[in-house]
């Protein structure tokens, strides 16, 4: 009797832990979003949702696998975990930030406007072109950019420290 049980790839597995991580993250951004808390540091908990979705990612892989997963293995499966949650990220932030509430972007830089007001040591000429250059990220493009970037980046820094500890190798003389 033969198994139609196909193996499972480290593309599937990251694909599909990246949409349950992008999808819960989108969730938790929304209601940080209306409830006007996206400047508490509740906002760090995108990154935790991260971290989880990759763990799962990287034991599911392993599970699957006999038990066995190589570095590199657990490094790809966070890096395209990390890279779906970050184009979702940025997806729901252009649609969040220009269709259904435009006001966010002015109160995101009025609270960095009082952070550099309240630090000191800052000219207002200083504070102006430093508003002006953070108003230049905060438009569509640039913005999607962004945070595409920086959840891969964080995504792999995080995934070559997971997979250290997650991973096990096959044994090469069997």
């Amino acid at each position: 009797m033969e198994s139609n049980v196909t193996p499972v790839t480290s593309t599937s597995v990251g694909l599909r832990y990246g949409l349950l991580a992008g999808l819960v993250s989108i969730i938790f951004s929304f209601g940080l979003y209306a409830a006007k808390m996206e400047n508490s540091p509740l906002k760090y908990v995108g990154s935790v949702l991260l971290v989880v979705g990759i763990v799962l990612a990287m034991r599911e892989f392993k599970a699957s696998n006999h038990g066995f997963m190589s570095f590199g293995q657990g490094v790809g499966i966070g890096a395209l975990v990390s890279t779906v949650v970050g184009v979702l990220s940025a997806i729901f932030a252009y649609v969040y930030f220009n269709i259904i509430d435009p006001t966010i972007v002015e109160r995101m830089m009025e609270k960095a406007r009082t952070d550099m007001e309240a630090r000191g040591g800052m000219s207002d000429e200083q504070i102006d072109a430093g508003m002006a250059m953070a108003g230049k990220f905060m438009n569509g493009p640039m913005m999607m950019l962004i945070v595409v970037l920086s959840s891969v980046l964080l995504g792999v820094v995080l995934s070559l420290i997971i997979s250290a500890f997650i991973k096990h190798s096959k044994p090469e003389f069997e």
